[in-house]
């Protein structure tokens, strides 16, 4: 169980580490120079552009690939966005397949999809899979142009995970988007339901055979010339099976005659055959040696080949060797690629020819795999280095390949990688070092797989006495990542002694892990000028940036709790405008800086920024921060959007928040909540409903230790103020009375003084309750004089719902100093201003038929979607969509799916996606 120290490692990890999917997927490879035209195919092809799904299915060598590219080519012309993934065994995994998915989405549509692919390699439950799938296909949505997906050699996935995700992308694709599919066999998905409704057009080998004149054309190209009756027997005797034509091509190209064995060329196996017997024995020997050397890779260069052969100096020969191949031979194809090599590939028939003759001398083969393994990790090619590492019997080497590079992949946030490097890996390597263990409980913390974290804990706590001091510590701050995740600081306060123990030689990953998981235990102690100085002490000189801007924006938290609104927002707006500077690469530091900007922006009652800023993001957020941020941002959603008039959606969002606090036992955030909906009820008149509401937070706050700091603290803190809320909503003032000194003093030790600030406000009711105005008077000055010097709006007017009357009584008598008067009356006209929104709002609802948020509904309707599916597309909760299907049934005066759907056409109205229907 031992680290060897990664500066001292023979295996580096740059800045081209993370481009873990090979060109070879993703761009489509260069075959256009030889597309025979075919004109009848590629109209029937272009007839049915728009179709849900188009599938082409035929035997090896078929001409499918071909028949793709020559269609990908016909539809650029037209102004389609066309992405591409060639498909191969390895991929038939679910965490690959998704990153070569998103891989090739983002060669074409980098910003629409680059929020989905953070998702990648937190979590592979089917949830989140499907989460993943409805955020790329709501970015696809967004784009204007038409998008086709063609995923070639689809033979090579069986996993029923992968299948699914496919059926999830079918069913919810948005009408710009259309999967086209290349297989040899039948299709795994079910596409009964696609050809019901007419959303899937099939083509087969009948499609795909060349036809007397495309023969003739395609040999008349590759040979220069060639007798029509032997261009009509070449034909006969392969039956149009491009593949076979292309043997012959070869096979009479290198015997310089025009003579045609009598011998039929109609599928794989003979294929193989005929190669062997008349093929390969005419080749070049130093072709021949080549090309079975380079069957082992999946993609190939000249620097690669060279080395393979032995000869790594003779680079500038073997690049006019390839050339030639490439050129002559037609069964090594050049394939585009985004470094500075030239890459090339074999045709998959030759491919598995060379690998069968070469696996029967096993030695050789091992020292090939040696030799590329050497070879790819030498250019930072992680994924092959380890497939050629595992294939030759290396895997300690291939361990030693994924442990020198697992920290850098870790912090840049490149999750999927790791997780396929991982399951590349033999069980007992992964399991005997203690590196990728710590690589792999981050990643189950990520996805949220506490228990899987657990049983790694509990592994490497086993070996404990074997492990350094680094080592220890790394196991310490790993222990108190989860305590965060887990909202826990009676675990965080029980490592404490081992936290501050900090190693002096320990890496930049533990002192910055270690730096905020001390912040966040500090922050609920009420200690954040301590909490700020062990943030900055943790940023190393030269340590990462993309964790120091994570550091800063729990800086920010800190600011925020302790209720200094104003240097939050600007500290935030900082970081979010440096992340972003950096793109993709630093999105989950943009996301999580954008998240709590916008709680920042609802505090100064900027709602409508807030919900543009937070709702696009919050899926995201709910999958790569703390819960302390995600209580925050949907908590402000919420309020946002009832602030606006938009209860159904704000209610939406509160259970959202309920059910993730319930999903993950986290208990402060579940009573915050429910404070909330509390709240609500009040005001709406529905005192049985708020009565429950104050049950359940008591039975939960009871459900907590008596500590006296941390989250149980808080628990028990926010239990007391609905209590005292509730109080102050049926006009028992002295009972109120009997809770806010002491709530007051314990948030004041806390220095929580957004918190103050509110139960100032509150007192100020209760004396104003209890017949003493003068008490009143000055507890609400004080609060206002707290607030302004804090930067507070959202926290003053939402302490209490008659804040505003308070104002008005209060700026009325004049007694106010010129500064405070001017804070006063923006209060008020940002209350008033929200009450005419309102109003505003209502007024432009009831002059429509339906509502966007209806519209986008029934917009799924008519894809035929159940309310389950809809609700997960609009991230609303299966209650809502029952509510506005009520809503729309009623508007629409009908009684159906079916009666609405044609209401609609009648009217004329344009559904989002849609034609008018």
């Amino acid at each position: 169980m031992s680290l060897p120290p990664r500066k001292d490692t023979d295996f580096r990890c740059t800045a081209n580490a993370d481009q873990s999917i090979a060109d070879t997927k993703v761009v489509p490879p260069r075959g256009a120079r030889r597309l025979v035209p075919r004109e009848s195919l590629m109209l029937r092809l272009q007839e049915v552009r728009r179709q849900r799904c188009v599938v082409i299915q035929g035997p090896a060598g078929c001409g499918k690939t071909s028949t793709l590219l020559a269609w990908r080519r016909e539809l650029l012309a037209m102004n389609f966005e066309v992405a591409w993934l060639s498909l191969a065994a390895e991929d038939d995994e679910l965490g690959r397949f998704c990153h070569c998915l998103q891989a090739s989405l983002s060669e074409v549509l980098p910003e629409q999809v680059r929020d989905a692919g953070v998702l990648l390699g937190r979590d592979n439950q089917e949830m989140a899979v499907e989460h993943w799938v409805i955020t790329l296909v709501q970015g696809i949505a967004q784009h204007s142009r038409e998008l086709v997906l063609m995923l070639d050699d689809m033979q090579h996935l069986q996993d029923p995970r992968i299948i699914q995700a496919l059926q999830w992308l079918l069913d919810y694709a948005p009408p710009n988007l259309h999967l086209v599919f290349g297989t040899r066999t039948a299709l795994p998905i079910p596409l009964a339901g696609l050809r019901a409704r007419g959303q899937v057009s099939e083509f087969d080998l009948r499609d795909l055979r060349f036809n007397p004149a495309e023969s003739e054309r395609f040999l008349r190209e590759h040979l220069g010339a060639i007798d029509p009756r032997d261009a009509a027997q070449l034909h006969e005797l392969t039956d149009g099976w491009v593949a076979g034509l292309q043997l012959f091509a070869v096979d009479l190209k290198a015997k310089q005659v025009t003579r045609v064995d009598q011998v039929q060329i109609r599928d794989a196996a003979a294929f193989a055959d005929y190669f062997e017997r008349e093929v390969l024995v005419r080749l070049e020997p130093e072709d021949l040696r080549l090309l079975t050397c380079v069957s082992i890779c999946e993609r190939f260069c000249a620097s690669l080949c060279a080395t393979l052969l032995g000869q790594p100096q003779a680079i500038a020969g073997m690049m006019t060797q390839l050339a030639r191949l490439d050129g002559d031979n037609l069964f090594i194809t050049q394939v585009k690629s985004h470094d500075r090599e030239t890459w090339y590939r074999l045709h998959p028939l030759l491919g598995s020819v060379l690998r069968a003759r070469l696996a029967s001398r096993p030695q050789q083969e091992q020292v090939l795999h040696v030799v590329a393994r050497g070879w790819f990790t030498e250019h930072d090619h992680l994924d092959e280095a380890v497939r050629h590492a595992v294939k030759a019997g290396d895997a300690e080497v291939a361990a030693d390949i994924v442990e020198a590079c697992a920290y850098d992949l870790l912090a840049k946030g490149n999750l999927s990688q790791i997780a396929g490097l991982l399951k590349g890996l033999p069980a007992e390597q992964t399991a005997e070092r203690f590196g990728l263990q710590v690589v792999m409980a981050h990643l189950q913390l990520y996805s949220r797989n506490f228990q899987g974290l657990q049983q790694t804990l509990q592994h490497l706590q086993s070996h404990y006495e074997k492990l350094d001091r680094r080592q220890r510590h790394s196991l310490t701050v790993l222990k108190g990542s989860q305590a965060i995740h887990q909202d826990d600081t009676a675990a965080m306060l029980a490592i404490l002694p081992e936290l501050l123990a900090i190693p002096t030689d320990a890496d930049d990953f533990a002192w910055s892990g270690r730096g905020n998981t001390l912040a966040w235990l500090y922050m609920y102690q009420g200690e954040f000028e301590k909490a700020r100085e062990i943030l900055e002490c943790g940023e190393r000189p030269f340590g990462s940036p993309r964790r120091s801007l994570l550091g800063r924006c729990m800086s920010g938290m800190s600011l925020a709790l302790e209720g200094r609104a104003t240097q939050a927002e600007h500290l935030y707006r900082e970081v979010l405008e440096e992340a972003e500077k950096h793109g993709v690469a630093y999105l989950v530091v943009s996301t999580m800086a954008a998240g709590l900007l916008g709680t920042a922006l609802y505090e100064q009652g900027d709602y409508e920024a807030a919900c543009h800023l937070l709702e696009r993001r919050m899926k995201l957020l709910e999958q790569v921060a703390i819960p302390d941020t995600v209580l925050q941002c949907i908590q402000t959603l919420a309020m946002a959007h009832w602030l606006a008039g938009r209860q159904t959606e704000a209610l939406s969002w509160l259970d959202r928040l309920e059910r993730y606090a319930t999903r993950y036992d986290l208990g402060r955030l579940l009573v915050s909540a429910l404070v909330v909906r509390m709240r609500w009820l009040q005001q709406t008149g529905d005192e049985t409903g708020a009565e429950n509401a104050l049950q359940r937070i008591l039975q939960t706050a009871q459900q907590h230790d008596a500590l006296e700091s941390g989250t149980p603290l808080e628990v028990r803190t926010i239990a007391r103020r609905a209590t005292l809320e509730r109080h102050l909503h049926a006009k028992r003032f002295s009972e109120a009375t009997e809770l806010l000194p002491a709530l007051i003093e314990v948030s004041q030790s806390n220095r929580r003084w957004r918190r103050v600030v509110a139960m100032r406000v509150q007192m100020a009711v209760v004396e104003q309750g209890r017949g003493r105005p003068v008490d009143a008077h000055a507890q609400f000055v004080e609060a206002l004089r707290q607030g302004h010097r804090l930067g507070l709006v959202r926290s003053v007017l939402d302490a209490w719902s008659g804040v505003p009357s308070m104002l008005e009584a209060t700026l009325a008598d004049n007694t106010l100093d010129p500064v405070l008067r001017f804070y006063a009356q923006r209060l008020l006209d940002i209350a008033g201003s929200t009450v005419a929104g309102n109003q505003q709002d209502a007024s432009a609802e009831s002059a429509s038929i339906l509502s966007v948020r209806e519209l986008d509904v029934l917009g799924l309707v008519a894809q035929a979607l159940p309310n389950k599916k809809i609700a997960r597309v609009l991230n609303l909760s299966p209650e809502t969509v029952k509510w506005h299907m009520k809503n729309i049934f009623y508007k629409l005066e009908v009684t159906g799916r079916d009666e609405a759907i044609a209401k609609v056409r009648d009217l004329e109205l344009k559904l989002p996606g849609h034609p008018p229907v």
